[in-house]
């Protein structure tokens, strides 16, 4: 039964997505860039729904509280990476319009980045490194200004369940440099999305959304220790079982 959802899944995603796509591309001619954020987060509102229905995936949400409640209120997400799950849900929950930081060669992806290069995101060429960097500080300001919270994942990639990546410091130091709060939000997916996997199983993930932590004065590995100790004691705390054993290194990627 779980092949046969993720084929049933997988199918609904393609089926949609193009026609979709081909609708945001169009559509951005006539509409700014708020209004196709929102028309883009109600598709993946539908994705995040059939893997409900679907696939038997459900959030439970917590910490909703902790973010911030002005309309033009700032702030960096930091989340845990561990599937494509969270991905697709964060847009879908999140009363603001995000941003992600994502690299470059995801717009050639057909359908799906085709739509990704109308919306007013951060697309980067890793390949430029500290100029890379400058652009994202130079744009999450722009975008953090109008009310748009950035979202990264400090890992960098997905990361196996029970096994935690190397946290980087560039969401910190953007949160620096524009004077916003970071928040840290732990999520369980691969408890039911593993990372690569096609296969999905029923159950729930759990997404815990931290309190908002003061970036002013604070130094960027500093305060991305801080995000990690979170993220990580919240992680366990959340699937104890994936920590039960000790944990091997990481597989990246």
């Amino acid at each position: 039964m779980p092949l046969i959802r993720s084929i049933l899944h997988m199918l609904w995603m393609i089926l949609t997505v193009m026609p979709w796509a081909l609708f945001v591309v169009f559509a951005s001619l006539f509409v700014n860039s708020t209004t196709m954020y929102w028309m883009c987060a109600r598709w993946l509102k539908l994705a995040v729904d059939s893997g409900t229905f679907i696939l038997g995936i459900k959030n439970r949400i917590t910490g909703m509280e902790n973010l911030p409640t002005g309309e033009l209120s700032a702030a960096v997400l930091l989340v845990k990476h561990q599937s494509t799950w969270e991905t697709l849900t964060m847009p879908a929950i999140m009363p603001h319009p995000l941003a992600y930081v994502f690299k470059k060669e995801l717009l050639y992806i057909p359908f799906f980045g085709w739509a990704m290069a109308r919306m007013d995101m951060i697309h980067i060429d890793r390949s430029q490194g500290t100029r890379a960097f400058a652009k994202v500080v130079e744009q999450g300001k722009r975008l953090m200004a109008h009310g748009t919270w950035v979202i990264m994942f400090p890992e960098g990639t997905r990361i196996d369940r029970g096994q935690a990546g190397v946290y980087k410091s560039g969401g910190a130091r953007l949160a620096i440099k524009a004077g916003v709060p970071v928040i840290p939000i732990a999520v369980t997916s691969a408890k039911c999305w593993p990372r690569k996997a096609f296969i999905k199983k029923p159950g729930i993930v759990d997404i815990s959304i931290g309190k908002p932590i003061d970036s002013t004065g604070r130094k960027p590995d500093e305060l991305m220790l801080e995000v990690q100790a979170w993220i990580e004691a919240e992680m366990h705390r959340l699937d104890p079982e994936a920590y039960a054993a000790p944990a091997a290194p990481s597989r990246q990627g």
